[in-house]
């Protein structure tokens, strides 16, 4: 992968990976990408979040990736690095949960068209019948957005995975398969038990196997070992606890921490490998991922705005910005993390932030908008 500083017009550069050095041709380019560093820094001093590591790219290119602020800041301060860990959060629904559906679709071991009921009996009941999994992936099966943790937590002790797909199963539908879009967490979790039954393997497991390992994305998964505790960016305190690796959403926590709506952690330069994949129709440095149909399902409109796994037109595309092509695809995580890449110029924009630390307090709506602006201004 190319490393470039985006500037207006810059000499051939020296750039590192972990694994060797390359030079680069000079490029030039009709935007500067530094305007960047004012927004992010201006976002954390008024305080909507610690800090932030931006990652920009083109095609097999970064153009720009960097640091800001801090990891931590309660109760004590840590300094943030490019390569920090961070809680995804609803990023793991696309990255691991919708991919790892399009890949067993692609193997024919499941159909979108299925009924949910085929792989999970006890789904199928009030009004939950003729939910399909194409459904569940565009949030149009009629089920609830969230359920009450707590409630959970207190009848069954944590973790409890068992009892959450049992109090999922035993809901009653809000409204007809495919009739109406919610943005519901519980049908990721649903799609992740389906991946477990279909394939033997949890979604951890399975994503490792099939997507992380072949993309080369060493810092990428449920559950990070106490060893990388030390690079990960808090989110919440919680009852005392500060959430350093313990993944923020509670229902995720109740899933022992794999889950298909919330879970998975990973890095900016981790998911630059991903993006480039899906921007390059499913292969990446030769391997194949997925097809370049499930590529397309995965990121064009399907239904009520969504792909099956990301977000194109819904309400919550605005994390895209003003300039953005029509047909670019994003996807946020709570924790103040969001993708989003544009299928015709290969570009993609990548923002971790820990919004959530340390209170729950903070925003990264702003950002997001405002970083999105910059780098696509240059298409319109």
């Amino acid at each position: 992968m190319k490393l470039i500083r985006a500037i207006i017009i810059f000499p051939t550069l020296l750039f590192c990976t972990t694994i060797s050095c390359h030079f680069v041709e000079k490029k030039s380019y009709e935007y500067d990408l530094n305007e960047i560093d004012c927004v992010v820094k201006e976002e954390i001093k008024k305080g909507n979040f610690p800090g932030a590591v931006v990652l920009i790219g083109k095609a097999d290119a970064i153009l720009y990736w960097r640091a800001f602020g801090d990891q931590v800041i309660e109760p004590f301060r840590k300094q943030m690095k490019k390569n920090t860990i961070f809680d995804l959060a609803s990023l793991t629904k696309p990255i691991a949960t919708a991919t790892s559906t399009m890949i067993l679709s692609d193997r024919k071991k499941i159909e979108l068209d299925d009924f949910a009921g085929t792989y999970l009996s006890a789904f199928a009941c009030h009004g939950k019948e003729e939910v399909r999994i194409k459904h569940l992936l565009t949030h149009t099966s009629g089920l609830p957005a969230y359920t009450n943790a707590d409630e959970l937590k207190k009848g069954f002790g944590t973790p409890c995975p068992d009892k959450v797909i049992e109090k999922i199963c035993g809901m009653k539908a809000l409204s007809k398969p495919g009739e109406d879009f919610r943005y519901s967490c519980l049908g990721y979790i649903v799609l992740a038990k389906i991946v477990e039954v279909v394939s033997a393997e949890n979604i951890d497991d399975f994503t490792r196997e099939s997507v992380f390992s072949l993309l080369g994305m060493k810092h990428t998964t449920y559950n990070p070992p106490a060893s990388w505790k030390k690079d990960i960016a808090a989110t919440q305190i919680v009852e005392g606890q500060l959430l350093r690796g313990t993944v923020h959403d509670p229902l995720a926590r109740l899933m022992a921490e794999i889950s298909g709506n919330a879970g998975l952690f990973s890095t900016a330069y981790d998911l630059s490998f991903y993006c480039q994949m899906l921007l390059n129709s499913g292969t990446w440095n030769g391997v194949k991922v997925i097809s370049p149909k499930a590529v397309g399902m995965l990121t064009t409109v399907q239904s009520h705005g969504r792909a099956y796994g990301f977000d194109v037109h819904s309400g919550y595309s605005w994390v895209k910005g003003s300039y953005a092509p029509e047909n670019t695809f994003c996807h946020t995580g709570y924790t103040g993390t969001s993708i989003v890449c544009d299928p015709v110029s290969k570009t993609y924009i990548i923002i971790l932030t820990n919004k959530s630390h340390p209170h729950d307090e903070g925003t990264s709506k702003h950002i997001r908008t405002k970083v999105a602006d910059i780098v696509f201004q240059a298409y319109r």
